[in-house]
């Protein structure tokens, strides 16, 4: 809202827009109301001046004599002239002559026409010494004249002047009562929104996320007060998964940096005391400081991956190959599965995804497989349908652990000893479902753990993509 109201508070605007209201309605009744009744008096006063006309006779008489003097007291007393009408002679070429009343009327041309048999009648309003007439002109039977009859406006603009008072209070009445029922109305409508403000200034001050709004029944500040309660609940969701993320991120980086301090630690105090280490065991330390710098590189990697929002993470989704892309993806686990062997049935099956992303999630599967497959076993990968499956012949997982497969950081009790993070199958479940897919580990038949990914496409690119 633009314009002088924009200072002022929400009540108070509305209550200035429903009085506002209310006095543009009751002004345009008023108005319609006091030009209806001045029609219908108006057209009572034509009514009158036509059933309340001088005898024909009586001015006829006075035609033929050639007179034209006022009635005398004793036959204005016998002819009847109701409300002391205004009567006047008018002949052909427009000369009047008053017959009844004190004050000579102006002659209209519409007088004059009905004088000379071009109209039946003659109705308008003229003004003479400051008063306005209704004037009535009527043919005169028998001569070439016409009669005029006039009455006074005053006794219709004096009740059209009463008229306009009452309606004026009425309006007035109406408009204040307007706005205290806007006043008392925009306070009963707006204490859900002071609910609402206070709610929100409460979460701004103490940041308590746990408040939430009585929602009662289905109009927009219900919808609002419902949309409040959900944002809330996702923000305080959001917060503890951040909480958590730390929480977990800490702990698993305490292990390698714990581990990482004292090989350096070993090494420093060799070369404080002189007392050098044999060569093997000196290598063996390097080795598993390369080793720990490595994991807590792919642990940070990892981290910085899963700590960016869904709309954010990886790059443009675009049309590949998915039988490609895993195609690559066991090359690349063949290279770290020493002893292990890998086979592959592949299909032509294209989504829309990120590339180097699901190429980063076949691959977690892969070595997750690789990492749980005994020496000298195998991983056997098809592509099918959109179906793709990782079967290992390892110890499998027990089934009340399935559920938290792809939790972050999570990891099975007898796989602790083993390299990790526990973050891998968490970016594998980011990624497909970004992908509008769904994936899931179960125990396979003959022992072992098949994980089964499933992703939208079909066994054909489109047009328009690039073969």
């Amino acid at each position: 809202m633009t314009g002088p109201l924009r200072g002022l508070p929400l009540r108070t605007r509305l209550a200035l827009l429903v009085a506002a209201a209310v006095a543009v309605a009751v002004a345009a009744c008023a108005t319609a109301a006091w030009f209806l009744v001045r029609a219908q008096l108006v057209a009572s006063l034509d009514d009158a001046l036509r059933d309340n006309r001088v005898p024909d006779r009586l001015v006829v008489q006075l035609v033929r004599a050639g007179q034209c003097r006022a009635v005398p007291e004793e036959q204005r007393r016998a002819v009847p002239n109701l409300f002391d009408s205004t009567v006047q002679i008018v002949d052909r070429n427009g000369t009047s002559c008053m017959v009844f009343g004190q004050q000579p009327l102006p002659v209209a041309s519409s007088d004059v026409a009905v004088a000379r048999g071009e109209r039946p009648e003659a109705l308008h309003t003229v003004t003479a010494d400051g008063t306005e007439y209704r004037v009535l002109t009527t043919p005169l039977e028998g001569t070439s004249a016409a009669v005029t009859a006039a009455r006074p406006l005053a006794e219709v603009n004096g009740a059209l002047e009463t008229l306009a008072l009452v309606l004026g209070l009425v309006a007035a009445t109406g408009v204040l009562g307007a706005a205290g029922a806007g006043v008392l109305l925009a306070r009963a409508g707006l204490r859900p929104v002071d609910r609402l403000t206070g709610a929100v200034e409460h979460v701004a001050r103490t940041e308590d996320l746990a408040v939430r709004i009585p929602v009662e029944g289905d109009d927009e500040i219900a919808r609002l007060s419902r949309s409040f309660n959900a944002m809330t609940a996702a923000l305080a969701t959001s917060r503890d998964l951040q909480q958590q993320l730390i929480a977990d991120a800490g702990h698993e980086l305490r292990t390698p940096l714990t581990s990482l301090r004292t090989n350096i630690d070993l090494l420093v105090r060799s070369e404080e005391t002189g007392r050098s280490l044999p060569p093997e065991d000196r290598r063996a330390l390097l080795e598993s400081v390369r080793a720990q710098i490595t994991e807590l590189a792919a642990l940070i990697g990892d981290l910085q991956e899963l700590s960016r929002p869904d709309a954010a993470a990886g790059g443009h989704l675009e049309v590949v190959g998915l039988h490609e892309t895993t195609g690559r993806a066991v090359e690349r686990a063949r290279l770290r599965a020493t002893g292990i062997t890998v086979t592959c049935e592949l299909t032509p099956w294209y989504v829309r995804a990120e590339p180097a992303a699901l190429e980063r999630a076949v691959v977690n599967l892969l070595d997750n497989a690789v990492k749980f497959s005994p020496a000298g076993g195998t991983v056997e990968v098809t592509l099918d349908g959109g179906v793709l499956r990782v079967r290992d012949h390892g110890p499998g997982i027990p089934e009340h652990e399935l559920p938290y497969v792809f939790d972050r950081f999570w990891r099975s009790p007898s796989a602790r000893s083993l390299p990790g993070s526990g973050l891998g199958l968490s970016i594998v479940a980011r990624t497909v479902r970004r992908s509008g897919g769904e994936v899931v580990l179960r125990p396979a038949e003959g022992g072992g753990t098949e994980a089964v990914l499933r992703l939208p496409g079909a066994p054909v690119p489109p047009p328009d993509h690039p073969l």
